[in-house]
């Protein structure tokens, strides 16, 4: 079953798209495991029904996957925008949970992304990792954020970007670009890596992805950290082919039993 439309958010103060695919043997009574499933930079919350198989994968799992919209804020509570991160954290498994028979319980509880839905899957697990048990990330972007930021070039990035995407930047993080403590995520990996509670995570990219080197090196600093972190490379580039094989292996590695 996929459910299409708009809820109206009072944190966003406006209606924002939503998708939710339910199993089809969805039955009253019953309380399912959930995962949020983040889009990219250029999506929007029917992205991941339209082009994988993740309808397949909710009647296999027994899963309702529950897609928002966020623009394109980088999964942050913008400094000149709308504060997605607390929408997204916050608001929206409280609509979710009563509108469907979804379980509160942090195991059975994940959160997915793609590029910078897969910065916004981890932000989101390591900022409350006492809400979220797992998390799945595909060529993610931002990984380095503060770093990035620090180091921008104006020029060379609008060359590269177009000026709309470094607009969108200073709408996220200011004008000067600055990095909070919140928005770095190896920040926030550092900050509980010590704490018994913490995210179970699967993380991926394609060999010939434009994001592959950093991916690569989120991993090794993540090896230095006390977590449950598995990354994988297979041939593959930053698109849904790629994505969709990423999803099918993040959620055997999650719900395997």
């Amino acid at each position: 079953m996929i459910l299409r439309g708009n809820v109206f958010s009072k944190i966003l103060e406006m209606e924002t798209g939503i998708t939710v695919v339910i199993p089809n043997t969805f039955k009253e009574g019953n309380l399912y495991q959930v995962a949020y499933v983040l889009h990219g930079l250029c999506g929007n919350n029917g992205n991941w029904t339209d082009n994988s198989m993740l309808p397949v994968y909710a009647n296999e799992y027994n899963t309702i996957f529950v897609m928002p919209e966020v623009a394109r804020s980088f999964y942050t509570d913008m400094k000149y925008g709308q504060k997605f991160f607390s929408y997204i954290t916050e608001e929206l498994p409280q609509i979710c949970k009563s509108v469907f028979h979804i379980s509160a319980k942090r195991e059975d509880t994940a959160i997915i992304g793609g590029s910078m839905g897969g910065y916004g899957a981890l932000k989101c697990a390591l900022s409350k990792p006492e809400q979220y048990g797992y998390c799945c990330a595909f060529a993610s972007a931002c990984l380095f954020l503060k770093e990035g930021l620090e180091s921008q070039d104006v020029k060379k990035f609008k060359d590269v970007y177009g000026e709309r995407l470094f607009n969108d930047f200073q709408s996220a993080f200011g004008e000067n670009l600055e990095c909070k403590f919140s928005d770095d995520l190896l920040s926030l990996a550092k900050n509980i890596h010590d704490e018994p509670i913490k995210p179970k995570i699967y993380s991926a990219c394609g060999t010939e992805d434009f994001l592959r080197e950093e991916n690569k090196r989120f991993n090794e600093e993540m090896k230095k950290l006390n977590f449950q972190f598995t990354y994988e490379e297979w041939t593959g580039n930053h698109n849904f082919y790629f994505f969709d094989e990423a999803l099918k292996r993040g959620l055997e590695f999650l719900y395997k039993k």
